[in-house]
């Protein structure tokens, strides 16, 4: 359960605080709502795989009041974790303090992010509890330097395993050959002969064991500690399994030295090195993994450069990038990346945005245009105004995302997480039973029950089940990144793939936005560049839309107009002007049959544009019909092939729209849309996406409007287009940076790809274990077949946890599949 207070507006009454009350209390998932008059608060404990704070949110804006949310969220860098046990244990030990709303434990990450009102509770009250639960919890205050910070600490910790690993082998590597060579007949000194010098051949296995103990203490360490708070973890078990092994051998070596050589053959400190200097390896394999799984927010780093050039007192100067401050003018010259996001106030040129956007093109840039920092200037040399510095730049935000994204929990990650949380208790107690039952049940040896009991506590480690879901997320939300989907959470990637119905803004989603001149039909005595010339030159100026249409159509044919001898504008119908000593008369079809102008063979064309959606422009030249323009918002050239693709998957597509039917109509019937909401008011788009849903399908909705942005919060999932305003992408779930529909079906392939990755390494996880435990139990040795060595039990272990990783990394090779023909 989840915990969460809003500051409630518009109360006035206890009437109002018992209305909003029920309106939280009813909805499906919440245990418990209460309303404070004075405080003017509402506590809502509710199941978070249920209902999200927006819904709770919504509910109460349905009732007439509205639900602001005080609760603050941090993230805290997590050390001394090594399992999903102990990610386990910081979870249910933050999530019990009061105030706390939610608490995610990531362990691939190593992070913690808490969700909490700081009325109730505060930052070191979070820490000491981390602290309490034998862990170290650190406040990440600067994204940029932690995930530097970050990054060397994880390339510290690969050098000191592969340290601690090489000098264990060392020691143990002599130590099997002398534990185990003589078995298979491999020579050994004299002075080492089990049978002649027992005592030398038990004492020389302890020292060789020692260093390799002293080198794994932190499994001790950490184990025990966690053992003896109450939360045994994957150490625990390895520290029980090695100390078992450890103290029986020292008990041996004193029984040899007493003069009972029984014990001889009978030691087991070649196990607990094998063991300890295997699992360090697996350890070592699992960092070098972890790292590349984070590779995504490495690449974004590198882009940001590190200094700017800017201008003080006419001067150039050069400042890191971290000193540029908001409304400094910075010059850029060919080649160089820009630094932080600004406005050109001085020069032209064309910037390469792909590392951004994805878009290979150059986008041309003159005075009064936004530049993004970390695009590359290709060739003029400008300058610009800094109007977004340090955290607030378009690359921190992604990064911010993108981190936000990687530490979040996808709701499949539920199930294994309340299976580790009770795993390692009930392997210490199976691995007891088993032990005991073979001694007296079975009538073996303590030898053979100890054997049995290491082997259970060794292989049974829930590593796996605790890194088969974050790796994934963590190295699909990164490929998306590097495809240019921006994926704000787990949850958002795991729903995705669930999606039933998309539903497509038209303006500015599945259109350009911008009306054009699409087709120049003219009378017989004009050609299309003069009637288009004339047209252009009347509208010159105008403000209106259309009229900017023409005007823009005449200038990319590099048309010179003609000045305006008179004018005067017909409200309702359009323009008369006379240029070059001709009456001209540009408008709709009432303008025309006001005037007395007959369309003579116009009219079946006319008919047939409006038909296609588009607008007609009736102009008339000295009393007589001369020709029509259509002007209409052209379709995003890759509109039909993502709604293609789309079909092919199964999904079906919807398109809301202001618009007209007919015209909606129109534009749905080019691009092959399946449904059509047409005349939709802005206010009531998200009415329409809940309609969908209450006919229990999964939603999402593609918008770039500041309209959009209630029903992109309204859907399953929400999807902004980045060429888009902040609302859409801050109400938005995922964000489309290239503006480009084809990565509607990317994200959603890339949804089913990280669960079927996730799938696949729960499967693993969880057959790994169902079948190693009874193993290591001693069951095929029931059935006269072969009982595991704890030195491959750990070996199994350390492999397990590897191959998981191993397979969330096969996501990295993800691609966009295209259509299929």
């Amino acid at each position: 359960m989840e915990a969460k207070t809003f500051d409630i507006e518009g109360m006035t009454c206890a009437s109002c605080a018992q209305t909003v009350e029920k309106a939280a209390g009813k909805l499906s998932g919440v245990s418990k709502a209460t309303v404070n008059l004075a405080t003017e608060k509402l506590s809502v404990e509710y199941d978070g795989s249920q209902l999200s704070e927006k819904e709770i949110q919504k509910a109460v804006a349905d009732a007439g009041y509205e639900a602001l949310s005080n609760n603050q969220q941090r993230t805290f860098d997590i050390e001394g974790m090594t399992c999903a046990s102990c990610a386990q244990t910081i979870e249910k030990a933050t999530n019990k303090l009061n105030g706390i709303a939610k608490a995610t434990v990531n362990l691939a990450t190593e992070k913690m992010i808490v969700d909490f009102d700081p009325t109730m509770v505060n930052v070191s009250d979070i820490t000491k509890t981390v602290a309490d639960a034998g862990y170290e919890a650190i406040e990440q205050i600067d994204t940029t330097d932690s995930v530097d910070k970050d990054r060397e600490k994880k390339q510290k910790h690969i050098k000191e395993m592969w340290q601690r690993f090489w000098i264990s082998a060392v020691f143990t590597v002599p130590l099997l050959y002398i534990a185990m060579g003589h078995m298979i007949g491999m020579p050994l000194p004299m002075f080492l002969d089990p049978m002649m010098h027992p005592d030398t051949f038990a004492m020389a296995q302890l020292i060789l064991t020692i260093p390799v103990v002293y080198l794994g203490r932190s499994f001790f360490i950490v184990g025990f500690k966690a053992l003896f708070k109450g939360h045994p973890n994957m150490d625990s078990l390895v520290a029980l399994g090695t100390s078992a092994a450890v103290l029986y051998s020292l008990y041996g070596t004193g029984m040899i030295f007493a003069g009972n050589h029984d014990f001889t053959m009978a030691l087991y400190y070649e196990s607990a090195a094998v063991i300890l200097t295997l699992i360090t390896l697996g350890k070592y394999f699992e960092a070098i993994s972890k790292g590349k799984t984070s590779e995504a927010i490495k690449k974004l780093m590198g882009l940001a450069p590190k200094n700017a050039r800017i201008l003080r007192n006419d001067e150039e100067i050069e400042v890191p990038v971290d000193s540029v401050q908001l409304n400094d003018i910075i010059v850029v010259r060919p080649g160089e990346k820009i630094p932080v996001d600004g406005l050109v106030t001085e020069g032209s040129t064309s910037v390469d945005e792909s590392m951004l956007t994805g878009e290979s093109i150059p986008v041309e840039k003159k005075a009064g245009d936004n530049v993004i920092g970390a695009s590359i200037n290709k060739n003029g040399s400008f300058r610009f105004k800094a109007t977004k510095v340090g955290k607030d730049t378009a690359l921190s935000q992604i990064i911010k995302l993108v981190e936000d994204a990687q530490g979040s929990k996808a709701p499949i990650a539920k199930m294994a997480d309340k299976i580790s949380g009770v795993f390692v208790p009930i392997v210490i107690v199976l691995a007891i039973l088993a032990g005991l039952a073979w001694y007296f049940l079975g009538q073996e040896s303590w030898i053979f029950a100890l054997t049995i009991t290491i082997s259970v506590l060794v292989i049974a480690c829930p590593c796996a089940l605790g890194l088969a879901t974050p790796t994934a997320i963590m190295v699909g939300t990164g490929k998306g990144a590097e495809n240019g989907v921006l994926i704000k959470s787990g949850d958002a990637l795991e729903t995705t793939h669930k999606i039933q119905t998309i539903v497509f803004d038209k303006t500015g989603t599945i259109t350009e936005g911008k009306p054009k001149v699409t087709d120049i039909v003219t009378a017989e005595f004009i050609t299309k560049e003069e009637l288009l010339r004339l047209a252009a030159s009347a509208e010159k100026g105008s403000e209106h839309p259309l009229g900017e249409a023409i005007v823009n159509g005449a200038e990319e044919k590099q048309l010179t107009l003609a000045s305006t001898d008179a004018f005067e504008a017909i409200p309702g119908h359009g323009i008369e002007v006379t240029i070059e000593g001709s009456r001209l008369l540009l408008g709709n079809k009432k303008l025309m049959d006001d005037q007395k102008i007959t369309l003579e063979n116009l009219s079946t064309v006319s008919d047939q544009l409006a038909e296609q959606g588009k607008t007609p422009m009736y102009i008339a030249k000295d009393g007589k019909i001369a020709g029509i323009i259509a002007v209409a918002d052209t379709i995003k050239p890759n509109s039909i092939s993502a709604i293609k693709k789309l079909h092919q998957m199964g999904i079906e597509v919807a398109m809301i729209t202001g618009d007209n039917k007919r015209t909606a109509q129109a534009i749905a019937k080019q691009v092959g849309i399946d449904r059509v909401l047409s005349e939709v008011l802005p206010e009531d788009k998200a009415n329409e996406v809940m309609k969908l849903q209450k006919e229990g399908k999964k939603v999402a909705m593609v918008g770039d409007g500041i309209n959009d942005a209630p029903a992109l919060a309204q859907a399953d999932i929400g999807i902004a287009i980045g060429s888009g305003t902040d609302v859409a992408m801050e109400s938005a779930d995922i964000v489309l940076m290239r503006s480009d529909l084809m990565d509607v079906p990317t994200a959603v392939e890339l949804s089913k790809a990280t669960i079927k990755n996730i799938k696949e390494n729960l499967f693993w996880a969880f057959a790994y274990n169902t079948l190693g435990i009874p193993v290591a139990m001693g069951l095929l040795h029931v059935f006269g077949g072969p009982l595991l060595n704890p030195m491959i039990a750990g070996a199994a272990m350390s492999f397990s946890s590897v191959s998981v990783l191993l397979n969330a990394l096969r996501l990295k090779g993800f691609k966009p599949s295209g259509l299929k023909k």
